[in-house]
């Protein structure tokens, strides 16, 4: 495919949505930037949140990482974590933010421990979201930079602007209420592209004729879900599916970006409806990406295409540079854009969001527009930096690291939440920055040595527990004495 003909497609694709921008914004105030009105149809939160969820790196690292004999479907396990922790979102999280009717889920902090303890829990928020929406971002910059722009001539910076700066001109106005209903449309070219692409692969094996495409990947070398022999691995089942129990929680139930579109249904119930349904396709889907995987390695073996070192770069390396046809690329090539932006959109409203609520806005004085609107330039510029920053820093599996930076930054958010839920204890405002802020460092030295201290023994999935445990064990040393 012709850079300049994949560069066409791309232009294509953002007049759809700046268009869409331009219907649903009309009369649009911070009301309907922050929670669109609270008129979101829940069945179309549930299905926009599949893109949010599954972004660029699920669309484009799953698939990868299935070729790593220590990996392979072994991603299944956090993903039934996943299951599980939607559900403790739904009917412990969902009640509590609907009965305080918050525009901000860190305002819960405020009234549980104090000012300091909603500042912590805003910022750490902000510090999660800006890190995974830019690893997000950066790799789908990485993959069109490769493909397209270097031939055009065209820096990876400039590449990285003109994303970000389209991302803001359909978002900067409608909001929330603008990204329901983009999300809805990407999350859609996502699925599209996901299920082609699939029966395409499986026709061009000749897999019908050789006992199905679910047999044949299941005796494919690929296909292990379960790891129960090694102890010490990181991918070991029990850290596996508690990890994502908790990484579900602190990413999607602790995350403004992912509760904002919960909030903006019209009652609990809708929400709640949302969030279940939503948990249950996702567990489908994951298990198709992590299919697709297989399906990509096998056809990569098959005609001798080489396995780039970068595994994150074997879908698009097939669907854009091999003889698999127009058809795939172009389909390819919406899905990862949709995927990539279906995330990044949301993750620029709710920093927006935050900031706004969280860090300016005051109980007698509203933020105004104008204001709302210099904030909403501000984290498109933030962003921007920490994607070129993170160019540079960053040389594993996109996946990988997002997991592992969700341990650090989610995982004292949750410790703060629950030992808020969980307890009655007041306690000392004024100290809770070294109660969230000491458990990260001292994890840190803790997963950096963990073989060396534990015969071997690697955390992996289990991270975010041990960060969540430490801030709750932190959090029980500044308790306030009883008069």
């Amino acid at each position: 495919m012709s850079p300049f003909f994949i560069f066409s497609v791309l232009i294509g694709y953002f007049l759809v949505l700046i268009g869409i921008s331009y219907v649903t914004s009309k009369g649009a105030n911070n009301e309907t930037f922050f929670l669109a009105n609270k008129k979101s149809p829940w069945f179309l939160v549930a299905f926009g949140m599949i893109g949010a969820s599954l972004s660029g790196i699920t669309f484009i690292s799953i698939p990868g990482w299935v070729g790593n004999s220590a990996k392979q479907f072994g991603y299944m396990q956090m993903v039934f974590g996943y299951l599980v922790g939607y559900f403790v979102i739904a009917y412990v999280l969902m009640p509590l933010y609907y009965k305080m009717g918050v525009t901000s889920i860190y305002t819960y902090l405020k009234s549980r421990f104090g000012n300091n303890s909603h500042k912590i829990g805003a910022l750490y928020f902000l510090l999660s979201r800006i890190t995974g929406a830019s690893i997000r971002l950066l790799l789908v910059a990485n993959v069109l930079q490769s493909f397209v722009f270097n031939e055009l001539g065209i820096p990876f910076e400039v590449t990285v602007l003109i994303s970000i700066a389209l991302i803001w001109v359909y978002t900067f106005k409608g909001g929330i209420k603008t990204i329901i209903w983009t999300d809805t449309l990407q999350t859609l070219f996502m699925l599209l592209s996901l299920g082609f692409t699939f029966w395409f692969l499986s026709t061009e094996l000749n897999l019908s004729e050789s006992g199905g495409v679910i047999e044949s990947i299941k005796n494919s070398k690929y296909s292990q879900i379960f790891f129960f022999e090694d102890w010490n691995s990181g991918t070991h089942f029990v850290k596996m599916f508690l990890g994502g129990i908790f990484i579900a929680i602190g990413m999607t139930g602790l995350d403004q970006d992912m509760m904002q579109k919960n909030l903006s249904c019209k009652n609990l119930k809708s929400a709640q409806t949302n969030m279940v349904s939503f948990s249950i396709v996702l567990v489908f889907i994951n298990l198709v990406f992590l299919g697709l995987g297989a399906l990509l390695y096998m056809y990569a073996e098959q005609k001798g295409i080489s396995i780039p070192e970068k595994t994150d770069l074997l879908f698009p390396q097939i669907a854009l540079k091999s003889n698999i046809g127009i058809g795939v690329g172009v389909l390819f090539l919406l899905g990862l854009i949709a995927a990539a932006y279906s995330s990044a959109d949301s993750a620029l409203t709710s920093l927006t969001t935050s900031v706004c609520v969280d860090f300016i806005e005051k109980e007698d004085e509203k933020v105004s527009k104008s204001t709302r609107m210099k904030i909403h330039i501000l984290m498109s510029v933030v962003l921007f930096i920490t994607v070129i920053i993170l160019n540079y820093t960053l040389d594993e599996s996109a996946i990988w690291t997002l997991i592992r930076l969700a341990g650090f930054t989610y995982g004292p958010l949750i410790g703060l939440f629950f030992f808020g839920i969980l307890t009655k204890f007041k306690i000392k405002d004024n100290l809770v920055i070294l109660a969230c802020i000491v458990p990260p460092v001292l994890s840190y030295f803790i997963d950096l040595y963990s073989k060396e201290l534990f015969n071997g023994f690697q955390f992996g999935g289990a991270l975010i527990i041990l960060n969540a445990v430490l801030t709750f064990i932190g959090l029980l040393t500044i308790v306030k004495k009883k008069n």
